[in-house]
């Protein structure tokens, strides 16, 4: 596979430019796959690395709706969903179940989003972390801070959003 071209945050546009990814998503937990898609979008707003939404199919897991919320200027309101993930990983049973470990607040969508962003109504974003997140076999980082979602690879260049400092960008 050829090198990807680089990603520059401070060139993406402002509002966020959303479209569809052709890009493998992986969500894994402890070598578990919990959600897997290759049809996703992705939002890219500047100063963000990407973030990735995956349609409700992808999640192989429960998830259950948090009281959690919070408001996006562009998109509108966020719903926060839990997950129960199993502390054995080789505990399949467990996992479809939904029992185990319990997951809070780490999952997101848009029940009710804004006109340019209806075509991910009801698809999920994953934080990147407690679990691993892959975009094309790539293990990601997280966006730096835990108020932001992106998912940076080896593919961002310079600063993003979300580290001491860039509040206010």
């Amino acid at each position: 596979m050829p090198p990807k071209a680089p990603l520059n945050p401070f060139n993406f546009p402002r509002p966020p430019l959303l479209e569809r990814t052709p890009r493998h998503l992986q969500v894994k937990w402890r070598d578990i796959v919990i959600a897997d898609t290759k049809d996703a979008f992705w939002v890219l707003e500047t100063t963000h690395p990407p973030t990735y939404y995956l349609p409700p199919s992808a999640v192989l897991a429960p998830l259950v709706k948090s009281s959690h919320s919070s408001f996006c200027e562009w998109k509108g309101r966020a719903t926060y969903w839990d997950i129960t993930l199993p502390k054995n990983p080789s505990s399949i049973e467990d996992f479809k179940q939904g029992k185990g470990e319990k997951i809070r607040n780490r999952i997101w969508s848009y029940e009710d989003p804004t006109d340019g962003f209806r075509p991910i109504k009801d698809y999920v974003s994953f934080y990147a972390g407690p679990w691993d997140c892959y975009v094309d076999g790539e293990l990601v980082k997280p966006q730096p801070g835990d108020f932001y979602g992106g998912w940076v690879t080896s593919e961002i260049v310079g600063q993003v959003k979300g580290g001491p400092g860039t509040w206010g960008w």
